[in-house]
């Protein structure tokens, strides 16, 4: 990663002048939340590992970041969304909290870096305003297969001589865990004996994860399901891998064809995992379609001839239920439903801060103990609204771009951690959106 060029961009705006229907095709890119613990995997792999379609975020510059840090060399070409890893013989065992401070999902370096080296110290994870998210699921499954871990100054440090296989739920007051499931399959990919994980987060970012790990001589069976089982092999051996499809990103489009009344093919989307969306838009009144061909799917989303939006029901839900990372932007369209909606977010209940901004353009909502009321409003207008997260940036772009009039929106850094070319792909559709330097964040 040598020469890599930072740049600040915690003071850009976005100004988006609104009223214009979205039309044409546009592409989706590889998934965030699989290409993030993939990556994290490579630490336990022999061998060089070459990913591909691999999105160009700054989440995963701060994934390439820290494996350079732990002593991966890291060859990346952003343009054609490859990634090529090659560990070396002396990396590091200690993710620094500057780098994983940055975001959440850098604690999926702990189950890898146990897995190869018996040793990490892994700083506690930061990521976004969204709520309370422990981490006490990871450490469990870890310490059931056999390693020491324990607190130190703001440091995990887990310790292993040897992992063995055993029999674990991952399952917490508030369900399983995504990022705690892919670092316990990390750790007993390479176990002594078979493991048995009960309760393992079923989303397709995990059977992904499960795919590149079998890839490089793993033997992992129902992932993807509540219950994996994992054999263990001695060795990880080089692999190349290509990441599915980013379902959050083909929803947020989705949703966006929708809120303009638009008609938008959208390529490559992961139309199976997308199954409570398309059933929401459905239930909605949004007009789709899926056309399958050799090569890809396709997913039209028309609403440019549909009638007037209806009101729903909502529960985000672990996989496969409505995803909690689409949640803000169902808000968005639901804002302009004719009578009262229902969101209810059982994943993380405390994720509604983009309703006071979309309030500021006009919708009415009323949040209360994890669920928001949304009246339908004939229309919403331009205003200034500040993003507190990635997916709340999606839904307030969204919104503008429906809006009457032109809005600001500040701190839209947090698009780029989870939206590659957000802005030109939305610009392409015949959005009018310009990315400005703005005020210094407060």
């Amino acid at each position: 990663m040598a020469g890599t060029v930072t740049f600040d961009r915690s003071n850009e705006i976005f100004r988006i002048q609104g009223a214009k229907p979205l039309r044409g095709r546009v592409r989706v890119d590889g998934s965030k939340n699989a290409a993030l613990p993939i990556l994290a995997a490579s630490l336990a792999v022999d061998g060089t590992v070459q990913l591909r379609q691999i999105p160009d975020l700054t989440d995963i510059d701060t994934m390439c970041q820290l494996l350079s840090q732990l002593g991966a060399h890291i060859c990346r070409d952003t343009a054609a969304g490859t990634v090529e890893i090659r560990n070396s013989a002396q990396e590091s065992m200690e993710a620094p909290y500057d780098l994983v401070s940055r975001m959440r999902a850098s604690v999926c370096v702990l189950g890898p870096l146990l897995s190869r080296f018996g040793r990490a110290r892994v700083s506690l994870p930061g990521g976004c305003n969204i709520g309370h998210r422990p981490i006490d699921l990871h450490l469990r499954g870890l310490a059931a297969l056999g390693a020491d871990i324990r607190i130190e100054r703001g440091y995990i440090i887990a310790e292993s001589r040897i992992l063995k296989g055993c029999d674990l739920v991952l399952s917490g007051p508030e369900g399983s865990t995504v990022t705690g499931t892919c670092n316990v399959l990390c750790a007993a990919a390479t176990a002594v004996g078979r493991t048995v994980i009960r309760a393992a987060a079923c989303e397709p970012e995990v059977a992904d994860l499960a795919a590149f790990l079998n890839a490089a001589g793993a033997d992992i069976q129902g992932a993807g399901t509540s219950t994996i089982e994992v054999t263990g092999v001695r060795h990880l051996n080089a692999v190349a891998h290509s990441v599915i499809p980013d379902r959050i990103e083909a929803a947020t489009l989705a949703i966006a064809a929708a809120i303009t009344s638009g008609d938008v093919e959208i390529i490559n989307a992961p139309t199976e995992s997308l199954q409570s969306i398309r059933t929401a838009l459905d239930q909605i009144g949004v007009c789709q379609s899926v056309i399958n061909s050799d090569v890809e799917v396709t997913w039209r989303v028309s609403a440019e001839a549909a009638g007037e939006l209806r009101p729903v029901e909502l529960i985000a839900l672990p996989y496969p239920g409505i995803p909690t990372d689409a949640q803000a932007q169902l808000m968005a369209l639901l804002s302009l439903a004719g009578g009262t909606s229902v969101i209810t977010d059982r994943v993380f209940p405390d994720r509604f801060m983009h309703a006071a901004e979309l309030v500021r353009m006009g919708a009415d909502i009323r949040v209360t103990a994890g669920t928001a009321i949304i009246r339908g409003v004939d229309r919403l207008t331009g205003a200034t609204v500040m993003a507190s997260d990635l997916r709340a940036s999606a839904a307030l772009v969204l919104a503008a771009m429906a809006a009457e009039g032109t809005s600001e929106i500040r701190r839209v850094y947090h698009i780029d951690r989870g939206y590659a070319g957000f802005e030109r792909k939305l610009n392409q559709l015949g959005a009018c959106i310009q990315r400005l330097s703005g005020p210094n964040p407060d």
